[in-house]
């Protein structure tokens, strides 16, 4: 990959995050056909922009996030924490205590470069470094949903419908 950095984020890439997080979610949004959605569009955004803050607040021990610049712009992200109050009431929580990698984007225009595969190649050095051998993470989004399957098999939990018709949601298990 030319020219595509990984780096931990610093506080002074928050406006710029959260123009990130904007673009790919709407981009997001209106491939999934949800557009129209915008209350929890923002909702959405917000959540990402907390788990960036909580990654400052706590220096990476609550959440940890590496973004991926080309020419010093933000093109991805990838972060993990604890797992999500949503993937501990669909598992029953079974997988409560592993981390959650999540927050893997890639701005539209670099999409299908390997940047998302970067991303996680990375993430799973800083989590074999901590003493990880296993994550888990989710989807709601179909898009995402298809590119999770073919990397790492079927889902752990399917859950149908749980967004609404023909909008299920997805939980992997990830051996790393």
């Amino acid at each position: 990959m030319e020219n595509i950095k990984i780096r931990r984020p610093r506080i002074n890439d928050v406006h710029e995050l959260t123009e990130f997080f904007r673009i790919v979610l709407f981009d997001t949004f209106t491939k999934e056909g949800i557009d129209h959605l915008l209350e929890d569009l923002e909702e959405e955004i917000k959540a990402k922009e907390n788990y960036f803050m909580n990654d400052m607040n706590s220096d990476g021990k609550d959440r940890y996030f590496l973004i991926a610049l080309k020419e010093d712009k933000i093109i991805g992200t990838i972060e993990h924490g604890i797992t999500s109050e949503l993937i501990n009431t669909c598992t029953g929580n079974t997988y409560k205590g592993l981390q959650e990698v999540g927050t893997i984007f890639v701005h539209p225009n670099f999409q299908n470069r390997g940047i998302g595969n970067l991303l996680l190649s990375e993430m799973y050095m800083n989590l074999k470094s901590k003493g990880l051998t296993e994550f888990c993470l989710d989807s709601g989004y179909r898009t995402s949903q298809k590119i999770w399957t073919k990397k790492f098999g079927n889902p752990d939990y399917l859950l149908k419908d749980y967004w609404g018709k023909d909008f299920h949601h997805m939980i992997w298990r990830v051996q790393i």
